[in-house]
């Protein structure tokens, strides 16, 4: 069953694909840990959404994909904190709110673009097979900004997720360094849609997280265990797309969904 695959890697789209999975997985698997313990989930759904404006953006304007939606997505991340951090208790209508009108920017902004006809299903779920090395660099970029900030930042970052009244009393800004979750966040998430699109990215960010908090007995074990479970997923995702030619971010999900399920049922074995 792996032979069509195989042959296939002699291709640069092939080759590309990989590097990306595996630069995203490792990136999302120390996003997401953060994620996860900070309980983030719905605040990195709602900068998901609302990073199509910028997408909408790039398209109107002719900048980098990548470009429009870090930005929109940066800035989103930003609105969050300051509301999360003031005004908790309205964080859920702000998180619909601009999710919604993120959303609406973006389309509308597609339906202006002068003789642009838009592939929107490979941005809800994934173009991995379209990944440029223009692309790569971005990605390897972020990993390794994420991976140094978060080596020189980690017991400031520790104490903030798991416990910030502690942490506050330590003299950690505890704003600056949940502001900067966010924004970090925010980043991998743009890269992540290249690889499973937007309506997928939550799954990508939460799945192997899950199973590594149960196998790992600290936040740093969580990250690599997850990144490497992400990565397993991705590239078993990846196989089946090219052989059965099937969209590449449903297939990594539904890989990452059964990975799950034999984990639950082997932990409930066991």
């Amino acid at each position: 069953m792996l032979d069509p695959f195989i042959e296939a890697l002699s291709y640069e789209f092939i080759q590309n694909a990989l590097i990306a999975g595996l630069l995203v997985s490792f990136a999302s698997g120390i996003i997401g840990s953060l994620i996860v313990v900070n309980r983030m989930v719905f605040l990195a759904g709602g900068i998901a959404h609302t990073s199509y404006g910028g997408i909408g953006l790039a398209i109107y304007f002719g900048w980098p994909i990548f470009f429009g939606a870090s930005l929109f997505a940066s800035l989103a991340a930003l609105l969050m904190a300051f509301v999360t951090l003031h005004q908790k208790d309205k964080i859920d209508i702000f998180i619909g709110l601009i999710w919604s009108i993120g959303m609406a920017i973006g389309i509308i902004l597609v339906d202006l673009s002068p003789g642009y006809n838009v592939d929107l299903m490979s941005y809800l779920f994934g173009s991995i097979l379209a990944v440029s090395s223009e692309d790569i660099n971005y990605m390897a970029i972020l990993l390794g900004a994420t991976s140094l900030i978060v080596f020189l930042f980690y017991k400031e970052i520790l104490a903030v997720s798991y416990d910030s009244e502690y942490a506050n009393l330590r003299g950690i800004n505890v704003k600056f360094f949940y502001t900067l979750i966010l924004l970090l966040s925010a980043l991998t998430i743009v890269v992540a849609i290249k690889v499973v699109g937007l309506i997928l990215v939550i799954a990508l960010l939460t799945i192997p997280i899950y199973i590594a908090e149960k196998l790992s007995n600290s936040l740093g074990m969580m990250m690599i265990t997850s990144g490497i479970f992400s990565s397993f997923f991705t590239v078993i995702g990846l196989i089946f797309s090219y052989i059965y030619d099937i969209t590449s971010g449903a297939s990594i999900i539904m890989v990452s969904a059964i990975g799950l399920l034999f984990f639950l049922l082997f932990e409930k074995n066991r």
